[in-house]
């Protein structure tokens, strides 16, 4: 009988004997389309049920001391969950992709494809102040990187196919396909070529028409703009922009430096309590920081910002507009500190319902201050939706991402051009201060981030282990010439590493440099390899980035370097073989 293994290494035969590879692509980002989008819509679902059977029954905004309890019991069960079960990080969801794309050939663990769903509901169901978008956005691509792999494709075609489970995750879960494609280029860094273009759109289109099917309208939130832009209320979009992007920075440093002081507690157990509490707090004195808000976004764009107030401690404020103003500011810096409070604690979830949510009160919040100021009668919702697009260009250094998926929910294009100045000025303002975006900034200071740059792309990928050349004959410094003319002449090459009993790297011999003594016999007796040897000058350890190995090459004269741990003599990596290995590289991900 044929077995199951058999059966799939002769369709893997048949495939690539009757189709193309290109056209593969093509199927295989269909499906993970469908599945990426079945995974959004599936953890949409599992959120409002899971709430609304912890909610049922239960008046929060009656009992509040709900709020502090709530938070805090989703937490626990998250760290629990993963600790205990999943054995692994799965947390900051769009930084792991990066990382995997970076560091791991774009090769995500397949518990990814459902671990995220499970953990972020806990988090999220029960009043985390994160959102649900990065989780999601993780188990897309965990979906195309372990389809890939199954079918044993390329890295080329791996990162492929992670970029078309990232957009089409953010396609069915805001159902705005061109922003699930643009968020995979202009986030994720994947290649702008047709290549790349036909599979990620495929995957969004496909995807945004599963979460039609099966959600219809009801994804996440949708707006409808009837009202026309007007020229004379650019100026006003310009100051939001430049609050958006120094929002922006507040967001970017707060959140990091909460979350490195929360981590400092060494106990989990201590740093779950003490998050929980904190997270409760936060929540009792505004409501409208339980779970991803966008309810309160909805509230905003409809005409009933004041709600989002009177739900709070602060519900006086809502008969004076300067104080309703000093509130909503509150509000925004608030938020920041319960979606890190949240992370650090050991929750799951990302930045992206934060980031609308901030956009979308920032937007509120001056829309008041300007109407206050100058009476102009500027439009609430307008600027609230503008301002959640001035968020995530900022924050997440993603402009064009946030103009689509704001003209894509909102239903048309009427507010591109504020759409466009905002997110265009916000950006700007945040990377004259800040030139890596909070996905990538942690990433970038410990030098694992890939970028457009091709070069550093393939660098990354490279390890001094994979180039390592072992077939070096070794010395020790007391043997004569004659001993060493012996192994000379059974050595392939004409570099010989000195090395001690204990195998500790002491120097090199160049036979090039003392050929000449070769056949004098009368030395044979007389000379050492003590006396021949060169000190080491440079070496370089298995650890060390290919980046900083081509450093060394570029700065010395060296055809080879050793490569030496802890003192001790492992290999040499040769220039040769590491220009080599780059251009291979360099064409496997390059060519379409």
């Amino acid at each position: 009988m044929i077995n199951g293994s058999q059966m799939f290494s002769k369709l893997l035969r048949w495939r690539i004997r009757n189709v193309s590879e290109r056209q593969f692509l093509y199927i295989i980002s269909f499906v993970v389309g469908i599945l990426s989008g079945l995974a959004a819509v599936l953890l949409k679902n599992t959120l409002y049920y899971t709430h609304y059977l912890l909610s049922d029954g239960f008046n929060y905004a009656a009992r509040n001391y709900l709020y502090f309890a709530s938070p805090l019991v989703g937490i626990i069960l998250t760290v629990l969950f993963v600790r205990y079960f999943v054995r692994d990080s799965i947390s900051h969801g769009v930084s792991r992709i990066l990382f995997s794309i970076s560091k791991s050939n774009s090769l995500i663990k397949p518990h990814n494809t459902y671990t995220s769903i499970i953990a972020s509901t806990l988090t999220i169901a029960f009043g985390g102040s994160v959102g649900a978008e990065a989780p999601v956005v993780l188990t897309g691509s965990a979906i195309g990187s372990n389809i890939a792999r199954i079918f044993r494709l390329d890295y080329k075609m791996v990162t492929i196919l992670v970029g078309c489970g990232a957009a089409g995750a953010i396609a069915g879960i805001f159902k705005a396909p061109i922003a699930g494609l643009v968020f995979a280029l202009e986030v994720l860094m994947i290649d702008l070529s047709i290549a790349t273009i036909l599979p990620l759109l495929i995957s969004a289109v496909t995807a945004s028409v599963v979460a039609y099917f099966l959600l219809g309208e009801g994804v996440l939130f949708s707006f409808r703009i009837e009202e026309h832009f007007m020229l004379n209320n650019i100026p006003w979009y310009i100051i939001l922009g430049i609050i958006c992007g120094f929002i922006s920075l507040y967001f970017t440093r707060v959140s990091m430096a909460i979350e490195v002081k929360v981590k400092k507690i060494q106990l989990w157990w201590m740093r779950a309590i003490t998050g929980g509490i904190v997270l409760g707090g936060l929540i009792f004195v505004f409501p409208s920081l339980f779970g991803e808000g966008y309810e309160v976004l909805q509230a905003m764009v409809n005409g009933r910002g004041e709600e989002v107030i009177e739900q709070s401690v602060f519900g006086f404020a809502t008969d004076n507009e300067w104080l309703l103003i000093g509130v909503l500011g509150l509000m925004m810096a608030f938020k920041v500190v319960a979606m890190a409070v949240t992370n650090s604690a050991g929750g799951v979830g990302g930045v992206f319902a934060p980031t609308l949510f901030m956009g979308g009160v920032a937007g509120f919040f001056t829309s008041r201050l300007l109407n206050s100021t100058f009476s102009i009668g500027l439009s609430d919702a307008k600027f609230a939706l503008v301002g959640m697009a001035g968020l995530m260009a900022g924050v997440m250094h993603a402009p064009l991402t946030a103009i689509f998926l704001i003209a894509e929910i909102t239903g048309g294009y009427q507010l591109l051009t504020p759409l466009m100045i905002t997110s265009t000025i916000s950006f700007l303002t945040i990377h004259y201060f800040e030139p890596y975006s909070i996905y990538t900034k942690m990433l970038a200071q410990r030098g694992e981030l890939i970028t457009h740059h091709k070069d550093k792309a393939v660098l990354l990928r490279m390890k001094v282990s994979d180039l390592l050349e072992t077939n070096f004959s070794t010395v020790t410094m007391d043997m004569t010439l004659g001993q060493f003319v012996q192994v000379v002449s059974k050595s392939e090459r004409n570099i010989f590493p000195v090395v001690d009993s204990d195998n500790t790297y002491l120097g090199v011999v160049f036979l090039n440099d003392i050929r000449h003594m070769l056949f004098d016999h009368s030395l044979y007796n007389e000379i050492t390899v003590r006396q021949l040897m060169f000190m080491p000058d440079v070496s370089v350890s298995p650890d060390d980035s290919m980046e900083d190995v081509a450093a060394v090459f570029q700065q010395t004269s060296h055809y080879n370097l050793p490569v030496i741990k802890e003192g001790k003599y492992v290999g040499f990596v040769s220039r040769a073989n590491v220009f080599s290995r780059y251009r291979r590289l360099l064409k496997d991900s390059s060519d379409e």
